[in-house]
């Protein structure tokens, strides 16, 4: 069984299920995921996103607002802290820096990224971090505000081996996406086959970053598979190891209740 450490299930296309949510979620139960963690980005459509999953047990959530949400309400360290009670709730995120998508001053997508630590901090929960094209400050930041005690993962990994071991370094795990099986990601392979076992996470990042052979089509949990597969074979590993060690590592960093 595999788990999908991060997908985004309020935005999955459900074309190819006729519409129906349940018919989606019981394909991926039978394509052998069991447990998904449905991450948030900003905090208007956080309600409807819990909504959506509060009767599906195999299903985790997070709390926050992501760095490109620029014109989106700010999330103040109280709120995120009240939201990330609920029991759904295991983790603060996804937050970071991306100085890819975002233009001009950007110290507000900063300020935001500190003030998520903080709230992570406080309510005891790991950080789901994004990150693109800001190495040195997603570094800085997560050592200013201490986030090494609470720790968490750089989802949908990118970057080079040097952050990766900076991160680990602060007690981070790295999750690998689809990004992983394209043809152009020999880099980012190689990073994959440096990162400790028992420090890695996959993920579909859900609908985006569809992996090999599915390219061209919705992302959605399932896929998760091909990214398990590509893992395992540079690992020298069968894919069931791969994912009993994956797996553990979701329980050791999230703490769910049920998986």
């Amino acid at each position: 069984m595999l788990i999908d450490s991060h997908c985004h299930l309020d935005r999955v296309s459900l074309k190819s299920y006729d519409k129906d949510f349940a018919a989606m979620m019981r394909a991926t139960a039978e394509s052998g995921v069991s447990h998904m963690l449905c991450v948030s980005i900003d905090l208007e459509s956080y309600p409807k996103m819990l909504a959506l999953v509060e009767d599906y047990d195999q299903v985790f959530v997070s709390v926050g607002v992501h760095p490109n949400e620029s014109k989106r309400r700010e999330p103040t360290v109280d709120e995120l802290v009240l939201l990330a009670q609920h029991p759904k709730n295991v983790a603060i995120g996804e937050t970071g820096l991306d100085y890819y998508r975002s233009q001009g001053e950007l110290e507000w997508q900063q300020n935001r990224f500190r003030l998520h630590i903080q709230a992570a901090r406080r309510a005891e929960k790991p950080l789901i971090i994004h990150t693109r094209e800001a190495r040195e400050d997603t570094i800085r930041i997560l050592r200013e505000e201490e986030a090494a005690q609470v720790g968490g993962v750089m989802h949908c990994f990118s970057e080079n081996w040097e952050m990766a071991a900076q991160a680990l370094d602060l007690g981070f795990y790295i999750s690998f996406s689809g990004i992983v099986t394209f043809a152009n990601a020999g880099d980012l392979r190689e990073v994959a086959r440096k990162v400790p076992l028992e420090r890695m996470l996959i993920e579909t990042d859900s609908p985006y970053l569809t992996p090999v052979p599915h390219r061209g089509k919705p992302n959605e949990p399932r896929f998760v598979r091909q990214v398990a597969e590509c893992l395992a074979e540079l690992r020298h590993l069968d894919i069931e190891d791969l994912s009993s060690i994956t797996n553990e590592n979701f329980r050791r960093l999230f703490s769910p209740r049920t998986v």
